[in-house]
């Protein structure tokens, strides 16, 4: 999932014996067999049985997930003072190679209605790799904040970035202001420490700023409606490589993975916070590019397998399409589902869910991705080889809050350690040591684990919290 130098090597190894194979630590590439020896696997806790951790892990998770909005800080922050219902479309360049990066302006738009949080404006949930900050001109007050990560970040890592510049689009959204702003996004280094790449203004009186999706909303299904988008989350689904004609079938594949979705916890007890909405874009031909095959189709979002020349790995570059299809539309988080049965995926945190549709899989594979785009949690499985290089460096302690180099393990899920309820495994975040996960299995690890860990469900629901409460 992210950061790994000696991609060449890396891949090798990969096909022989990964559990799944993501780069970034806020992405995943997921191809995982679930072959992982968790058995061989020794915990720092000592001689606590898994099942008597299960037990207490159940009574103590009520209570925790309970108290999940407490570590988020109060926002005083009033949306109607700053804001109007619209919303901003920001279109980005992130560009550079491994020795140098920037990111630049693209385009504006101007969307209807504004389907984001109105509360805790000025907070983040995670730090993530990189973080987005409005301020007002007038006051220099900071009154929106967003984390996300990207497909730049990872490919930094591959050896293409050591003698190739290139360049790769990103879009995000924030509530339309009254008022000029200030934007500025800071990327995160290996130190933890955020570095600003870009800084400009945007007057909300702008001539130039297009609008988009008010005149013509694209077809849709309505799958689950919830309530207001104000006190929910919407998650809109996308079609990729299914024709006009095969539609049936792409929503058929959304209520199977809706389905799966909601199944787990803790999506199960908050389903009721869940806009859910398919989106009909056609594709011109039935399928997903798969270029190792010499197999290119002329689809909607231009997604592939072989991302990174990694099998497995199917993204999209097409940023800006996925959110052109979706104008008019209200959504936060995306899910775009590949018309094939071949097993694979990615997904990005804050910025798109894809996976295939068809393979016996798909329904553990959606479930694990959405845990990376929706609650920026990391994978917790390693490689058995060497070969890679650190990814998440053992003197900083990374942001996912599913893993942890011991750093500052307090604010992790030391609190959850200390009752019994999970512990310290060595192993996670593609490392076999140096860096340390709750559980022996989760649904973050492998396609066996039949339920996210204790610490990765209070993630979600506090991520769920956050946007709704």
């Amino acid at each position: 999932m992210k950061q790994v130098r000696n991609l060449k090597i890396f891949l090798g190894a990969l096909l022989f014996s990964a559990p799944m194979f993501g780069m970034n630590p806020s992405m995943s590439i997921d191809g995982y067999t679930g072959a992982t020896t968790v058995s061989k696997q020794k915990s720092t806790v000592g001689t606590v049985k898994a099942k008597a951790k299960r037990k207490a892990s159940k009574a103590v998770l009520v209570t925790s997930l309970s108290k999940s909005v407490a570590k988020v800080a109060s926002d005083s922050i009033d949306f109607d003072t700053y804001f109007t219902d619209q919303t901003l479309r920001l279109d980005y360049v992130f560009a550079g190679d491994i020795n140098a990066q920037s990111i630049y302006l693209s385009n504006l738009y101007r969307l209807p209605g504004w389907a984001g949080r109105r509360h805790h404006l000025s907070d983040l949930p995670l730090a993530g790799t990189y973080q987005l900050t409005v301020k007002d001109v007038a006051t220099k007050k900071v009154i929106y904040r967003y984390s996300f990560s990207s497909l730049f970040i990872e490919w930094l890592d591959t050896e293409e970035a050591r003698h190739v510049p290139r360049a790769f689009p990103n879009t995000y959204l924030i509530p339309y202001p009254k008022e000029k702003v200030e934007v500025s996004i800071a990327v995160r280094e290996k130190s933890g420490q955020y570095t600003e790449k870009i800084h400009h203004e945007i007057d909300p009186t702008d001539i130039l700023i297009r609008p988009l999706g008010e005149h013509k909303v694209p077809a849709h299904e309505v799958i689950q409606q919830a309530g207001p988008s104000d006190q929910c989350i919407d998650l809109a689904f996308l079609p990729e490589g299914y024709t006009e004609a095969e539609m049936d079938t792409f929503v058929a594949d959304v209520k199977k993975c809706c389905e799966s979705l909601f199944s787990y916890e803790p999506f199960k007890s908050n389903k009721d916070r869940f806009n859910v909405i398919a989106v009909k874009t056609p594709s011109r031909e039935s399928g997903v590019s798969q270029p190792k095959l010499k197999d290119w189709k002329d689809n909607a979002f231009g997604s592939h397998f072989d991302t990174f020349y990694s099998d497995r790995y199917l993204t999209s570059s097409a940023i800006p399409e996925i959110n052109n299809a979706l104008a008019g539309i209200p959504y936060e988080q995306i899910i775009v589902l590949g018309n094939c049965n071949r097993y694979g995926g990615g997904g990005v945190y804050n910025s798109f869910t894809l996976c295939d549709a068809h393979d016996v899989l798909t329904p553990t594979i959606v479930v694990h991705e959405f845990g990376h785009t929706f609650g920026g949690l990391a994978d917790e499985y390693y490689y058995a080889t060497e070969q890679v290089v650190e990814v998440y460096p053992r003197n900083v302690e990374p942001w996912e809050p599913n893993i942890t180099t011991k750093v500052d393990f307090a604010s992790k899920w030391k609190d959850l350690y200390d009752k019994g309820v999970v512990g310290l495994y060595e192993g996670g975040g593609y490392s076999q040591k140096g860096v340390w996960r709750p559980m022996p299995d989760c649904r973050m690890n492998t396609n066996k684990a039949t339920e996210f860990c204790p610490v990765c469900q209070r993630g979600l629901q506090r991520i769920i919290d956050f946007y709704t409460r």
